[in-house]
Order: C-alpha cells, then structure tokens, then sequence
C-alpha cells in the first residue's frame, strides 16, 4: 500500500481518528499528517508523539495554529524528533513556542538527519531564538541543514538578531527560501539583508511583504540585482512603502535573469513544493514566484501516493 495523506484542519480530534492516526503512522502508510488549529487532549497529543517517533514514512509534519501549546507538548514533539528520521517539513507556524520553548526542540532538530524545511512564523520569539535557529544553517562545508526557512510575524525580534540572522543565511550553503514577511525590519534590516543575499550563492525566493520599507531599501535591492549576480529569482516586496516602479524594475531584472538561466541551462524540470506555512494572505508572486494553498477542508482527507511534499522530489534523488 503506498503512503498516503492525512489531513484535517480545525477540528476536535476523537479518540477514535487519533487511534487510527496512530495506526498509519506505526504501519507506516502515512506520508503527510496536517493537524492544524485540531483540538485533543495531552493524552492524544502524546500519543501521537510516540507514534511518529517510529514512523519512517512520514516525511511532511504540520502542527501548525497552537496544536503545540505548551511546554509540556514541546517536550513530548522533542521527544518524539529525537527518535524519527524520515520527516523533511516541519510546520510549528502559530504555536506559542517562545524562545524557551526553542530552547526545548533545538537539540532534536540540530541533529535531526532529514529536516530541510522549518515553518516558526508567529512563534512569539526573540533573539534568543535565532542564535539557535542560525545553528540550524551551519555555513559552507560544513553538514547539511535549513533549505527553506520561515520566520514570519515574530516581532519579538531586534535588529541585532535579524544582523546575526544575515550573517548566517550569507555563509550558508544550503537555504533557498527565506520568509521574513509581516516583521518590523526597517530599511536598516533589509540593507544587511541585501548583502546577504548578494553573499549567497543558493538563495532563491525573499519574502518581505509588510516589513516596513521605503524606497530607501528598493533601491538598495535594486542595485544589487542590477550589479551582483545571485541565486535570487523571487522577491516579494507587497504591503510595503516603495513605489510601484521600483518594484516593476526589481522584477523585470529577476525575471530576465532568470530566463537567461533557463536559456544556459534548457528548460529542465520545473519542481513544485507543496507548502505549510500560514500566509498572512494568499500571494501569488508572478512567474518565478509562488502561491501558497488555500487552507485545507476541515475534514479528514486520505490521499494514496503522489505528494508533493515540500522539498520531497529533490532530497530522495
């Protein structure tokens, strides 16, 4: 039987759906469980917890919208990291973690074999928290870690952390995407971001909507990608204070680099990453951007094979 999908959003969970999660997971016939916003109790929450702890065929996790929420359940999810080695994605996005809640997951997610992408948006977290997080993008040479990162709505944290941040994503040789959006960052911020980004050699996608720029920073990042060549195919700059002009050259200037690339290189295989975060709103971000999905149905949905499980594709090649 291939692996399928469970999905339920919103919900109360009864004891018998949290028995038969329970049951796909130890069978390992569940590939992607999405539990957002559902409600069970910390009995259910643990058990649950110690199912997935064995599960080699999970590879997506989303707990997204206070399914973990409290320090207890943050013990039990380290618990169960600690011992599983399958899952990729883990979304957390509206969980009140804090930075002691971090502190509880960081070492079950540092050592953790097969994690790439990680959703902390709306975590309530400060500095503390990314000094842990820039753990988790260990620099050129060093072992694999993030390749997509998701820190949106967490306005505990200063421009110090945010500068420490930078410094990470321009040494490390793995992050592709990086969702700031709906953070005060300033144009202060985004300069250091800028040369970050001018810095990396694997970032693609930078999602600043709502961040509180100016024209100030467009033209900054405006020059760099005029003058710096970069990964960089998509950046999102809506809900901000720069003009419509300056955003149209921004994006004329990625969209030709990005066609020279598919004319260097053919046309190649387009990959599609399906995603967990929670957007402030659905954006769809033009020809090299993307859409995140509309939320799912608040029933439980099986799904037999073909997910496309963000970053899936490409880690099992």
């Amino acid at each position: 039987m291939l692996p399928s999908s469970i999905q339920i959003s919103g919900e109360p969970l009864s004891g018998a759906e949290v028995r038969d999660i329970c049951r796909g997971l130890r069978d390992n016939a569940v590939r992607l469980l999405s539990l957002r916003g559902c409600r069970l109790c910390d009995r259910d929450f643990g058990r649950i917890c110690r199912a997935l702890a064995g599960a080699t065929s999970l590879a997506q996790l989303n707990l997204n919208l206070g399914v973990v929420s409290s320090p207890s359940r943050i013990k039990q999810l380290a618990e169960a990291l600690r011992t599983n080695r399958s899952i990729q994605s883990l979304f957390l996005h509206g969980s009140p973690l804090t930075d002691a809640g971090l502190a509880l997951l960081n070492p079950a997610l540092a050592l953790h074999p097969a994690l790439v992408a990680l959703d902390l948006g709306d975590c309530m977290l400060g500095d503390e928290a990314i000094n842990l997080i820039c753990g988790l993008l260990p620099p050129d040479g060093a072992k694999s870690g993030l390749k997509e990162l998701t820190l949106s709505a967490n306005p505990g944290i200063t421009p110090k952390g945010w500068s420490r941040l930078a410094i990470a994503v321009a040494h490390s040789s793995q992050v592709r995407v990086l969702n700031l959006d709906y953070n005060p960052l300033g144009d202060h911020v985004a300069g250091m971001l800028a040369v970050a980004v001018a810095s990396s050699r694997t970032l693609e996608v930078l999602d600043l909507e709502g961040t509180g720029l100016t024209n100030q920073s467009a033209q900054t990042l405006l020059d760099m990608v005029e003058n710096y060549p970069t990964a960089l195919r998509s950046l999102v700059l809506a809900e901000n204070s720069i003009s419509p002009e300056l955003q149209q050259q921004i994006c004329d200037l990625l969209s030709e680099g990005e066609e020279e690339e598919e004319v260097a290189g053919g046309a190649g295989d387009t990959q599609e990453w399906e995603r967990g975060r929670e957007p402030a709103a659905t954006h769809q971000r033009g020809s090299s951007s993307w859409m995140c999905p509309s939320d799912p149905s608040s029933q439980m949905v099986l799904m037999t094979s073909g997910l496309g499980d963000s970053l899936l594709a490409e880690t099992e090649m």
